[in-house]
Parts: C-alpha cells; structure tokens; sequence
C-alpha cells in the first residue's frame, strides 16, 4: 500500500527513508509494496505516476542496499485500453531498480502466463509466492500440488525470471493451515526442489 489512502508513517509517501533505515538495521534484504488500495489504483496514467513513486522508493532502498518490489494481484491484469496495469508498472519502473514478487496464483487466475512474463521482462521477478489454484470453476486458493498451476514448468524457467527466494503462500485452508502448508513443502520438495 502506498499508504496515501491511510497517510500512515513509513510508507512510501511519508516518512519513507525512516522504514528504509529500520529495514537496514535489521538486515532486511528486500522491501516489498504488497498491495494497492482502491483508491490507489485507478486509470493507466494513476499506474504511470504509481511507477514513478516505485522507482523514488527504489532508490531510497538502494542507497540502503534493499532491494524493493511489488507483489501483483489479478486486477493488474484488468485492461484498460488495450494495455494492463501490470505491464505499465513493468515498463514504467527501473528494471534496475524495481523487481518484482510474482504471485503465482492470482497470475494465473487472471489467466496470464508466467513464462510470458519471464520472456518478456527477464530478471524481473526475484521473489514468488508459490500458491496453487484448485480445478473448479471458482479457482479458489489450494495447497501446491494439488490444483492446475504447472509448477514444474515455472521452475525450469526460475534462472529467466532471476529467483532468488519463493514462499509457500496459502491465503484460505481447507483444515488446519499446518497440514495444508506441510503438504505444499512436501510436495515441494518431493517433486521442485
């Protein structure tokens, strides 16, 4: 959130350096802007001003050797006018200085393509979140392994995407979060990594 909906301190729009320094202290290796409110979003002229807000904050992170990103959703994949949110804040960021955390799940619920994204901004996407998404028609959130998100293909392509860390992600469990995050790692381990 770039906070300007809530004007809380230490995000983007104030008092920004202040969460830079605090993330330094502590060793924090990336920063990572999770998600945009409503009022946040907006037009593809809201995304290009967004984009340069990004590339500020990234450079503030830099100075701190931080690496900053931004985690999608599927409404970045809403079109507007022939274009999506998502490719204006890829092509309107500092490929130098603003990666991104891909969510595996809500991309493919907006029925994008990873490895065309890999393809097309390579080294982009040094963070995941590895979720998976069920065989019903609601596409609803599952443990990985379990849905229809080909996990091996993605990771034959993690080196183009430029990986550095993925997280076991399970916004909604069926049970016991411990037994759906268990079976995602073994499943993981068993079969990716």
């Amino acid at each position: 959130m770039l906070g300007e909906a809530m004007d809380a301190k230490g995000t983007l729009t104030n008092d920004w350096n202040k969460a830079v320094d605090d993330a330094a202290a502590v060793g924090t290796k990336y920063m990572v802007c999770a998600y945009l409110l409503d009022p946040e979003r907006g037009n593809l002229d809201q995304y290009k001003a967004t984009a340069e807000k990004f590339n500020k904050a990234a450079e503030v992170c830099k100075k701190a050797g931080i690496q900053f990103c931004y985690h999608n959703h599927d409404f970045e994949f809403e079109a507007q006018d022939g274009k999506y949110p998502f490719d204006v804040l890829l092509e309107h960021t500092d490929k130098n200085l603003v990666k991104f955390e891909l969510d595996l799940y809500w991309t493919n619920k907006a029925n994008q393509d990873a490895l065309a994204l890999f393809n097309r901004y390579p080294g982009r996407f040094p963070l995941w979140h590895v979720k998976d998404m069920d065989k019903t028609p609601a596409k609803n959130i599952t443990e990985v392994g379990n849905g229809s998100i080909d996990f091996k293909k993605i990771f034959a392509n993690a080196k183009q995407a430029g990986l550095d860390f993925f997280f076991v992600e399970q916004d909604i469990c069926p049970g016991d979060p411990f037994d759906s995050i268990s079976q995602s790692i073994t499943y993981l381990k068993k079969n990716l990594i």
